[in-house]
């Protein structure tokens, strides 16, 4: 329909702050023809569309996926990026407000000097849910700052397979993990419900069974009874409505052959019937595409998905024909109007609970948030939490600081990139100095002190009876999602494994600092090691990882998954009856340097 926003009378009741949520959407629904309400819920990526686009087609919601960054990638550019397509959506005919989303899962890591922390793997870690509520709350002040107030975090998968690429993103292999660790939604949302900045809207994701699917297969099958998946999958999920997370993502797995896209009873039946879910339910990327696995989404695609219970589309490329497809599945009677309106009161509630109406634009006194030294000295603390000291068999740990020769070796001791992982900058990450922070060699150099001699040599090669211990910090290189997945060999790579094998041939005493997403295959090489941490990726602030090495800080990291013995023994988890090299929950206590307890 559209309109003025003001009549004869004064203000038009969607647009009064005075009345209550529920009465504006009712009221702004009413004014909303089929395109409008189409547009609502359709979400397109910010480089298939530009201002002009938001406007003439009344877009809903605008995301970043991973690397998809404003030029210069830094905070003042995202506000500008922000504002920009946020002032086109304010001159639709109605002034509806877009939602802008991106997936900060470990902090607002798109963006080039803000705090990345450790990510989820190493929080389980931790086992300390109010520690991972102080992140929620660090990464939302940080998002709010560029403007942006939708958040594609947390994942609250259940990890039962390490091949799975997104092992990382998981807080653990049994649910109570992942369940206690969803504290992450109150400290971004910053109450039971999403409100104003710096508040920024939680996304449980991904619904529903996604980390135990047949393999480890990312996208893959999750091939159980409904008990079996209710029991383990769905407590961190219930924990997250029970918190009030403001939306849902839905998994791109399928449960016993049927893709969770498509899925009317998961979605519908389960979660907004039986579980009382009042937010948004929100498609993973190009989710449309895999209800019936074909290259491009038909009416049937888009019928199944939004009968089933999805309210926004994440479409990012193709949301032209989205819009058009639907329309004419509405049209022809395929998808009711009723379906339509119920997905577009979930999506304006938000918005209005979120103020936009009100507050449009980006917010810039958060600006300074961003990488500030508050949010990096947590982001450091949680490093510090997160490590988790397997082997300790002569007692190295933790070092002593003063008049001593050390080798730090691994291609990981001195590089950003590869100790923050996936989803950073990029959405695969890469290796380098992709953004400011403290390497883990910086670490130990500052934690060894001015008396200690500290020698950096990546391979390993200048080792010499002469050193009093060698450091090698060696694991994975960035990767993300399927990309990830490891259907094959899991251990360490072959410069790693000759990195080692010079250091252990003169018989300096070894520590190893593994950085990796999730447990590697290392039985064979372990008895050469005197000391092994699991470091798993700690992000921007690797002088966490030195806090423990040197006994600045106590060691009570515990593991928040089993570690194979071997590749051959996956899966295996707590309680199956197989003989783990560690346990679920392993991890040797170190006390600090001043006395304090690990």
């Amino acid at each position: 329909m559209g309109g003025d926003v003001t009549t004869a009378a004064g203000v038009l009741p969607y647009r009064d702050a005075r009345l209550p949520v529920a009465e504006r959407v009712e009221d702004l629904l009413g004014r909303m023809g089929l395109d409008d309400k189409i547009g609502q819920m359709t979400q397109a990526e910010r480089l298939e569309c530009d201002e002009a686009d938001v406007t003439a087609c009344r877009l809903g919601s605008v995301l970043s996926g991973g690397g998809s960054v404003p030029e210069p990638n830094v905070p003042e550019a995202w506000a500008d990026m922000y504002d920009g397509l946020q002032r086109a959506a304010l001159r639709t005919p109605l002034g509806i407000p877009i939602l802008y989303g991106v997936d900060a899962v470990h902090g607002h890591a798109n963006v080039v000097g803000a705090t990345v922390f450790p990510h989820n793997i190493g929080l389980g870690a931790t086992r300390d849910p109010g520690l991972v509520r102080e992140i929620g709350a660090a990464t939302a002040r940080e998002v709010a700052g560029t403007g942006i107030t939708w958040n594609f975090a947390p994942c609250l998968g259940v990890v039962r397979n390490p091949r799975w690429g997104r092992t990382y993103e998981s807080f653990g292999e049994l649910s109570e993990l992942p369940a206690a660790m969803a504290s992450y939604i109150t400290g971004l949302q910053g109450g039971p419900r999403v409100g104003p900045p710096p508040s920024v809207m939680a996304t449980a994701k991904h619904f529903l069974g996604d980390g135990g699917t047949d393999g480890g297969d990312d996208q893959g099958d999750t091939r159980l009874s409904e008990a079996e998946l209710r029991a383990l999958h769905l407590p961190p999920f219930l924990e997250a409505l029970r918190l009030g997370t403001g939306s849902v993502m839905v998994s791109l797995s399928a449960w016993n052959g049927v893709k969770v896209h498509g899925h009317r009873y998961l979605i519908t039946d389960v979660l907004k019937g039986e579980l009382g879910f009042t937010g948004l339910v929100v498609s993973d990327w190009n989710g449309l595409d895999e209800i019936f696995g074909r290259e491009e989404f038909t009416g049937e695609e888009v019928r199944a998905a939004i009968n089933a219970g999805i309210d926004m589309v994440m479409v990012p490329e193709r949301w032209r024909r989205f819009i058009e497809v639907l329309r004419d599945e509405v049209t022809a009677g395929r998808v009711p109007m009723s379906r339509i309106d119920d997905a577009n009161r979930r999506i304006l509630t938000k918005k209005f609970e979120q103020g936009l109406f009100e507050r449009p634009l980006a917010d810039r006194s958060h600006l300074p948030a961003i990488g500030c030294a508050g949010h990096r000295a947590l982001a450091r603390r949680a490093v510090a939490a997160s490590q988790v000291v397997l082997k300790d068999a002569r007692g190295l740990l933790p070092l002593a600081p003063g008049p001593r020769r050390i080798l730090v070796a691994g291609r990981a001791a001195d590089d950003i990139g590869m100790q923050c992982g996936g989803w950073t900058i990029s959405w695969q990450g890469s290796p380098g100095p992709i953004t400011p922070g403290t390497t883990i060699l910086d670490g130990i150099r500052a934690a060894a002190g001015p008396d200690a001699t500290v020698v950096h040599d990546a391979g390993g090669a200048g080792i010499e009876a002469s050193f009093d211990v060698a450091v090698a910090v060696v694991g994975e290189e960035p990767y993300a999602e399927d990309e990830g997945d490891l259907p094959g060999a899991m251990g360490l790579d072959a410069a790693d494994l000759e990195t080692l094998a010079r250091l252990r041939g003169v018989g300096v005493p070894l520590v190893v600092v593994l950085v990796s997403g999730r447990p590697l295959d290392i039985a064979a090489e372990l008895p050469g090691w005197d000391a092994l941490v699991a470091a798993w990726l700690p992000g921007t602030e690797g002088q966490g990882v030195a806090d423990v090495l040197f006994g600045a800080a106590p060691a009570t990291g515990r593991l928040p998954v089993t570690w194979m013995r071997s590749a051959e023994q996956l899966p295996i988890t707590d309680g199956d009856g197989q003989e783990p090299l560690f346990p679920y929950g392993h991890g040797l206590p170190l006390r600090a340097a001043g006395g304090v307890t690990g």
